[in-house]
């Protein structure tokens, strides 16, 4: 359009042919300029935050999809670690068996001897007749203290 109206307004006496028009530069007044750099500003950040969402909805996918994965092994090594403590009780109890099936007396005084274990404590203080037989148990190997 400039070319075109450049064009008409060259006098033909001359001899001038216009080819071509090209803009190096265009100074606008203070007040336009500033609102084209608002303008300019305003596309950039709108780039900027458009950029910025996409990366943290592509950080929150990554997130989900390791919190999913780490869900997985979790529940793997439970699922594993719960079949060893069942395979090693159902072991347990089999030994233990075997050993009741050998000698039910020792065997029955092991099991004494283990519920003693877990519910006398360093400070408990047991009241026991001089007939009982855990006190002639304790007595002869040497655990009561005579006062």
């Amino acid at each position: 359009m400039i070319l075109e109206k450049a064009q008409q307004s060259l006098p033909k006496e001359f001899g001038i042919e216009l080819i071509d028009v090209q803009i190096k530069r265009i100074n606008y007044v203070e007040s336009v300029r500033r609102q084209v750099f608002d303008r300019m500003i305003s596309e950039r950040l709108q780039i900027a935050a458009k950029y910025r969402s996409e990366g943290e909805g592509e950080a929150a996918q990554i997130m989900g999809q390791k919190q999913k994965e780490l869900d997985g092994i979790q529940s793997g090594a439970y699922k594993t670690a719960e079949q060893i403590k069942g395979n090693a009780d159902a072991e347990a109890i089999q030994i233990y068996a075997e050993a009741h099936g050998k000698d039910p007396e020792f065997f029955s005084f092991l099991q004494t001897l283990e519920t003693y274990r877990k519910t006398i404590g360093q400070n408990t203080r047991l009241i026991l007749a001089t007939d009982s037989d855990l006190y002639q148990y304790l007595k002869s190997s040497g655990v009561v203290k005579k006062r």
